[in-house]
């Protein structure tokens, strides 16, 4: 097979992540489960660890040097990721623990305040567990209707099928913008702007797409978007949330306690200026501060060279898994970032998880929180290898050397 050409020095990227140089079962470890979650480079851990050695003090309400270098930290990065998600304004960037804490966040306060029994909330069949459980619970609650977008067979939406369900009932659409099962890249600014015709609002479950695409939420005129960082080589427990000011503005809090008051009686609170309105409790400083660094990372490679290198590995790799018998790649949608599942004749998935493990070749196996979807393909789960800008066509040949393994040790 060709080679991939990239002006990336990947060699020396691998050397910014040390967990590569990891050993397992004695082999050298190969990192496939990147759409679980990323490795860290050595700028984030450094981030995390100097936060706490040099700085470590509780934000906004400390007027010593500690805490005012620790807010000003905090605060530097909730500007960077609206510079990298080109929010209008800072202040409608509001941290979460992650992306499911994000649609939760939506769910219980916009949901609980602007959508009534009838009202109509939709969503895709690709959905992750996290964009339909919050939705189900506000229907049970609230008496709503959740209707689900169907996929044709290569995991792309149904776009006809979607306008046809879009009247002035529909009040709500909640999609992922990139499958985390099947690499789907929706067509989600024409999902937005479809149901924006009808008055409905939007949310866009970016887990899986801030880390392959550009990320523009003027752009997409979407009301709310949520990611995490962990998926894009920041730390774990630390997500975002952007909505548009006049809804953050007109939502009631999702919690309550210190950071998102002004003032307390006993006989009321107000609340406190966005963003700190959804912000209670001391947050996760220290991921905080080293969000900034990994968004840094990203920039310093070029969001267009690692989309393109991350292409040309999805490339190589479909290309050598279709060479297995007996290996079907489930999710073959045009569009795709760069995951590939799929399911070995004779071979059982976490067998195969297990027996890749022995190698040194770590995937992801299971039905990825998506359920519903493996229902839709009638199967219990898959084999799934997602790559980043650190891997290599090296290990992906590791990969298909080691399904070869698989396939002697189940034959």
């Amino acid at each position: 097979m060709p080679t991939i050409q990239t002006d990336l020095n990947i060699e020396a990227i691998r050397n910014d992540f040390p967990i590569l140089n990891e050993v397992v079962n004695g082999k050298q470890l190969v990192y496939f489960d990147n759409a679980a979650t990323t490795q860290k480079p050595r700028a984030v851990l450094d981030a995390i660890s100097g936060y706490y050695e040099h700085y470590n003090a509780n934000i906004h309400r400390g007027i010593h040097h500690l805490a005012e270098k620790a807010t000003s930290a905090f605060e530097a990065s909730r500007r960077r990721i609206q510079e990298y998600i080109n929010a209008p304004q800072h202040e409608e960037v509001i941290f979460t623990y992650g992306t499911t804490d994000g649609i939760n966040l939506v769910a219980q306060t916009y949901g609980r305040a602007f959508l009534k029994e009838g009202d109509e909330i939709l969503i895709t069949t690709m959905e992750h567990h996290s964009n339909i459980v919050p939705w189900q619970m506000l229907c049970e609650e609230k008496g709503c209707v959740l209707r689900v977008i169907p996929i044709n067979d290569a995991g792309e939406l149904l776009m006809d099928e979607y306008e046809k369900m879009l009247s002035e009932r529909t009040k709500f659409v909640s999609v992922v913008h990139v499958s985390n099962s099947l690499g789907t890249i929706n067509p989600v600014a024409e999902i937005i702007e479809k149901a924006h015709q009808v008055g409905a609002k939007v949310l866009i479950d970016g887990a899986q797409a801030t880390s392959h695409l550009h990320i523009d939420v003027q752009a997409l005129d979407c009301d709310f978007f949520t990611f995490s960082l962990h998926k894009m080589y920041g730390p774990t427990g630390m997500g975002v949330l952007y909505g548009k000011r006049e809804l953050l503005e007109a939502m009631p809090p999702f919690r309550g306690g210190g950071e998102m008051i002004k003032e307390v009686t006993f006989e009321r609170s107000t609340y406190n200026d966005l963003p700190y309105k959804f912000e209670a409790g001391t947050p996760n400083i220290a991921d905080v501060v080293a969000a900034k660094y990994a968004l840094d990372y990203v920039a310093s490679l070029g969001k267009d060279a690692i989309g393109t290198y991350e292409h040309d590995l999805l490339t190589y790799a479909t290309d050598a898994l279709q060479s297995i018998d007996g290996l079907r790649i489930i999710g073959t949608a045009k569009e795709k970032i760069s995951v590939i599942s799929f399911i070995l004749d004779g071979a059982h998935h976490q067998d195969t998880g297990v027996l890749l493990d022995q190698q040194g070749i770590a995937i992801r196996t299971g039905h990825h929180c998506t359920q519903p979807l493996m229902r839709r393909f009638g199967i219990p789960g898959t084999s799934r290898a997602s790559f980043a800008v650190y891997n290599t066509t090296e290990e992906i040949d590791r990969l298909v050397q080691g399904l070869h393994k698989v396939k002697k040790m189940l034959g």
